[in-house]
Formats: structure tokens, C-alpha cells, sequence
């Protein structure tokens, strides 16, 4: 099992910067990729970010692209996503997952995750 724990989160105005951490924990040699994913109110999940454990290849939402970016450290097994100039429709609860399979390419295309974190609320005020 693999364990995950978001932190970061919190309120920002609009055009702030938050850097959203997820630490992990247990069987992570079994890791292949890791991602962001966020749910905003009365939507559906949606993914975010993500890259291979090895910290290559990363790959974006087209609404964040240019905005945030995604990064690891595989001594501390823990990856980040740095969000720059955010606007209120960033405004969710923003989850961390892992997967055993694939690298980061795989989880864009909706490739299933084996692990989730419980989340961090991220608010944006216009």
C-alpha cells in the first residue's frame, strides 16, 4: 500500500501563487506515476498534472498549462505543483494519486490511479 498526504492548501486571491505538496509513504518503489487531479464544486474530478516517478515527462491540463507546474523529489517521495497567477475557477479540492502503471502520459489519457490522497482545499477570491 501507498499512502498520500496533500498540504498547501488554502485561500489566495486572484493572481496569487499556493504550492501544493503530497508526501508519500509505503510501498513507493512500486510507484510508476504520479498526478493532480481537483474537483470543484457540483463538478466532476478533473486531472490536473502529472508526471513519472522519475520526475520525466510532464504533462497538463490545457487550463493550467502555462500556470502550473508540476515537480518531485524522489529523496523526500514527495511531489508538488507550484500554481501561479490563479483565478477563481482554480477554486477546488485538489487531489494527489498515484499509479503502479504507466508514467505520466498514462494518467493524462484517464489511465486508472491505485492510490488517492484525501485532498486539499485550494479557494481562489475574485
Amino acid at each position: 500500500q501507498v499512502q498520500l498526504e496533500e498540504s498547501g492548501g488554502g485561500l489566495v486571491q486572484a493572481g496569487g501563487s499556493l504550492r501544493l505538496s503530497c508526501a508519500a509513504s509505503g510501498r513507493t518503489f512500486s510507484v510508476s506515476a504520479m498526478g493532480w487531479f481537483r474537483q470543484a464544486p457540483g463538478k466532476e474530478r478533473e486531472f490536473v498534472a502529472s508526471l513519472s516517478w522519475s520526475g520525466i515527462g510532464t504533462y497538463y491540463a490545457d487550463s493550467v498549462t502555462g500556470r502550473f507546474t508540476i515537480s518531485s523529489d524522489n529523496a523526500k517521495n514527495t511531489v508538488y505543483l507550484q500554481m501561479n497567477d490563479l483565478k477563481p475557477e482554480d477554486t477546488a479540492v485538489y487531489y494527489c494519486a498515484a499509479s503502479n502503471y504507466g508514467n505520466g502520459r498514462h494518467v493524462k489519457i484517464g489511465g486508472d490511479m491505485d492510490y488517492w490522497g484525501k485532498g486539499t482545499l485550494v479557494t481562489v477570491s475574485s
